[in-house]
């Protein structure tokens, strides 16, 4: 990993035998920055520019404007001068101007999140000369009102006034269509595309109520600030915390000469992937339009072309197009520009053998020739990520260990999700056809704004085409569906990224947001209907579609098994029943970290008995109670323990307070009364005399155990009842007891003691014996203090980091959600410490216990079993700090094991 240092120099060269960077530098140039060096350096044709470093962004928001634009002005001039000086062109300049682009670049792809300006640099004098340089007046003319739109909106602030309403630009291109009886952009003539220009400026100074700056070192000026801006811009800041990223990272500005797509039918512009992003098949592909600039393919304003001529076959066959219709209308770049494409070819091959990675370019072709505008490694599904790695490895271009380096352990989730049940899809209506741009199954109802995603617990959310401002919505929805767009488009890259269904550029769907209806021919459908995505085939469905579990094998199974070759932390689940414990040890689990003998209690056959037990004023009653659940806790346990096949189960005794299960209504305590044959003032009295003030910190755990030990000896009968019984049909158990919430290393000696006399008389009584192990969970602070004296005792360590994180930080779990987003948006906090193991505070006590149980007894078995034992960065932790297990929910398993060989293999 690069480590930032300060320097004086603020600005780095890229496109020139001057090129001063390399992508190893992206923490300080970026990631766009960082390989357009590296591209550079490669030979690959890159328009010349700089890069602005991320520190400077930090220092912007210290300093200001002034203060940093008074920092940066002497290299900027001088790098300007540079890009002049290659191009042969003068910035500003009435005669030759020199046209720039300004584009954002965080160290790691946030696709669309930052902003961009492109065609800086022209004003009402400098038209006239790109006019007279290109001979090209409708190519000028449409770089300019692209440049006045594009330069109002991002840096300006020109925006609808509310969201129902259209882009203020966009209304204005729509007006001047109307009143043409023209469609398309590339219709307009020179004098719309003059009169469009004009009325942009006017609309920008009725709304600002100052002039659009003609001076072209203002408008540099402007565009730098306002990348710096969008680092800290709403869309940036949801899409860092959905993805985990420091705000303090900051954000490059990379600074570019312009070369144009849209000079004419021998220009072009496009996206490419050298695999497939959805299904990581090895197969180039991508997309394009000609006479276009970059922002039109990913806006999905137009549905541009495919790359490859077997892509654009697919993709006709989709939207049911002729072959003639497609090779007159819809050629791929392949059959249209052999040559560029034979080129663009060679660059991705060269590309991803570079960085041994599935690449993401951007491109552009003016006037024959080609540019490279960006490379990077590419978003993909989870589904993709597996595959590209495994395909990878197996071509010979990484190792095993840079294999499993490459996964993103969290995406795995992915391949987890359900998919639409093949018997329930042979009996759909598909409504529409739109292009398959991220794989999955989503059934939900239709909503068109994504700040009203939420209002559905199942939402799909439908746009014309989604834009940044729609990420937030995108991450509540739980499918997206665009009507224009490609494969490339915002909503596409995007979803993929999310590991989101998605369909884009469905063409048949008329979308009415000030209405909220879809159409699709005659049939009008409301916010609200239920719809599906098939995000495989491109299908929309109407209505609800069942789903099943996916099977999982090929490539993930291959990835597995790879996984365990280098951890060498075994990954646990947590699992309170037989169906839980055989999807955990589907998923490669190495045993049971925890079983919540409380879950048990609640089915409807046992919570009467439960209640008896606990409405019982003699230990005589009591135990007549629990009798009653005895043989039910034992039909757990043998589930449980086959189902684990010979691994080790650590059940934990009963710890959530007794007042959890009686009844707190009414109606419910009349009944209890009548089945129990006792008044309801006995129940009303016993629920009010177990309710406490905190129970988090009452009568519950090991405290149960100590003040009712027929619970601690029932449970414990059922657990040595059920590995006998399984013993004697020949199956193994590895039964592993754990006591709740000691603080006190007397609290431990009780119950083990009443453990081990209980276990004893079972063997008695059945002449035989099973091997287990007693232990307890570390989820007080005074347990992780006093850890080496309980050590002695115990025979093993479970860290409940769940509540030892309440308890370290003084919160409640139940009411941090009250407080907890103000805390992480001041950065008062990082990350939230329920759902990220804090390091600083509740890890140095995990380290310190671990260390000093140890210190008394070295082999002292140490796992641990909150929900933190499924988060990738807590799960290195673990690692780090020796532990022997981290056990988690059944489908976090895979995700946990990716996790723990990253770790042993960045370890070593």
């Amino acid at each position: 990993m690069e480590t930032i240092v300060n320097t004086k120099k603020q600005v780095y060269h890229f496109g020139t035998q001057k090129t001063d960077g390399d992508r190893t530098m992206k923490n300080l140039l970026g990631g766009k920055g960082a390989n357009l060096a590296e591209m550079s350096n490669l030979g690959i044709p890159v328009p010349p520019g700089f890069t602005i470093t991320t520190q400077v962004c930090t220092t912007y928001n210290e300093i200001g404007r002034d203060g940093v634009i008074q920092l940066l002005k002497e290299e900027v001039e001088a790098a300007v001068a540079g890009i002049e000086h290659i191009m042969e062109t003068t910035f500003g300049d009435n005669k030759n101007p020199l046209l720039l682009s300004v584009r954002s670049g965080a160290r790691v792809s946030m696709p669309g999140m930052m902003d961009t300006v492109l065609n800086l640099g022209l004003n009402d004098d400098s038209i006239l000369g790109l006019v007279a340089r290109t001979k090209n007046e409708r190519f000028a003319w449409d770089s300019y009102r692209r440049f006045v739109q594009m330069y109002g909106s991002v840096v300006l602030g020109m925006k609808p006034e509310t969201k129902e309403d259209e882009d203020p630009f966009e209304e204005i291109i729509d007006r001047l269509k109307a009143k043409r009886h023209i469609k398309l952009d590339t219709q307009f003539t020179v004098q719309d595309l003059q009169d469009l220009v004009y009325d942009f400026k006017d609309a920008v100074k009725k709304s600002t109520g100052h002039d659009f700056p003609s001076d072209p070192w203002e408008q540099l000026w402007g565009a730098v600030i306002a990348v710096f801006n969008s680092w800290n811009g709403d869309r940036a800041v949801v899409y860092r915390k959905l993805n985990g990223y420091p705000a303090d990272w900051g954000t490059a500005v990379n600074v570019q000469a312009m070369v144009f797509g849209n000079m004419g039918e021998n220009s072009g512009t496009g996206v490419c992937f050298t695999r497939d992003a959805a299904t990581g098949m090895n197969e180039f592909n991508g997309e394009y339009l000609i006479n276009a600039q970059g922002e039109d393919v990913v806006a999905g304003v137009r549905t541009p072309q495919q790359i490859t001529q077997i892509g654009s076959r697919r993709w006709a066959e989709l939207a049911q197009i002729e072959e003639t219709d497609r090779l007159n209308n819809y050629p791929s770049l392949e059959e249209l520009m052999p040559t560029m494409y034979k080129e663009l070819y060679g660059y991705q091959e060269k590309l991803e053998r570079h960085y041994h990675d599935m690449q993401d370019m951007e491109f552009t072709i003016q006037n024959g020739k080609l540019w490279i505008l960006q490379t990077r490694n590419g978003k993909r599904t989870g589904a993709a990520m597996v595959k590209i790695a495994m395909d990878l490895l197996k071509e010979g271009e990484i190792t095993e260990k840079e294999a499993l380096l490459q996964i993103e352990a969290n995406k795995l989730d992915e391949l987890l999700h359900p998919i639409f049940d093949t018997k329930a899809l042979k009996r759909v209506n598909i409504i529409a056809q739109g292009l398959p741009a991220s794989p999955g199954a989503a059934t939900g109802q239709i909503v068109f704004f994504a700040d009203e995603a939420a209002k559905y617990k199942n939402a799909i959310l439908v746009r014309i085409e989604t834009s940044p401002e729609d990420l937030e919505g995108m991450h509540v929805a739980k499918g997206i569906l665009t009507a224009r767009g490609g494969m490339t488009s915002h909503a596409a890259v995007v979803a993929r990224g999310m590991g989101k269904c998605c369909v884009s550029g469905a063409g048949a769907l008329k979308i009415n947001y000030k209405k909220r209806t879809m159409t699709v021919g005659d049939h009008v459908y409301q916010e609200g209907d239920w719809i599906s995505l098939n995000g495989s085939k491109g299908h929309i469905i109407e209505g609800k579609v069942a789903t099943m579990q996916p099977s999982l094998s090929g490539e993930f199974g291959e990835l597995m098994e790879l996984s365990n070759k280098y951890a060498t932390m075994q990954v646990r689940t947590n699992a309170d029943s037989p169906k839980d414990a055989k999807i955990a040890r589907d998923f490669g689990a190495q045993g049971i970290g925890l079983t919540r003998t409380e879950h048990m209690f609640f089915e409807i056959d046992r919570i009467r008995a439960m209640r008896e037990m606990i409405l019982a004023d003699t230990v005589k009653g009591r135990k007549l109670a629990l009798e009653e659940l005895l043989p039910m806790q034992r039909q757990d346990f043998e589930g449980i323990f086959e189902a684990m096949q010979g691994y080790p189960v650590t059940v934990r005794l009963l710890d959530p307070p007794l007042h959890e299960f009686v009844p707190h209504q009414l109606a419910t305590q009349k009944e209890l009364a009548e089945d129990l044959h006792i008044s309801l003032a006995a129940v009303k009295n016993k629920v009010a005399e177990l309710q406490e003030f905190n129970p988090m910190l009452g009568h519950r755990g090991c405290r149960l155990g100590i003040t009712y030990p027929e619970i601690t000896e029932m449970q414990t009968r059922a657990i040595m009842e059920a590995a006998l019984n399984l013993k004697s049909k020949g199956i193994e158990t590895k039964p592993e007891i754990m006591v709740p919430l000691v603080g006190a290393v007397a609290e431990f000696e009780s119950q083990a003691k009443l453990i081990r006399d209980t276990a004893e008389t079972v063997f008695a009584e059945n002449a035989d014996t099973v091997e287990f192990t007693v232990g307890t969970m570390i989820e007080v602070p005074r347990a992780a203090l006093m850890a080496d004296a309980i050590a002695e005792k115990a025979d093993f360590f479970s860290f409940g980091t769940n509540d030892l994180t309440q308890m370290t930080f003084g919160y409640s779990r139940d009411d941090a959600g009250k407080f907890l987003s103000v805390y992480l948006e001041n950065g008062i906090l990082k990350d939230d410490p329920f759902e990220v193991l804090d390091r600083e505070g509740v890890g140095q006590l995990v380290d310190l216990g671990t260390k000093r149980g140890r210190s008394a007894k070295p082999n002292l078995k140490v796992g641990i079993c909150g929900e933190h034992g499924g988060e990738p960065s807590s799960v290195i932790f673990c690692h780090d700090t020796g532990m022997d297990y981290v056990s988690c929910s059944p489908f976090r398993v895979p995700i946990a094991r990716i996790a723990a060989a990253q770790a042993a293999i960045q370890n070593q």
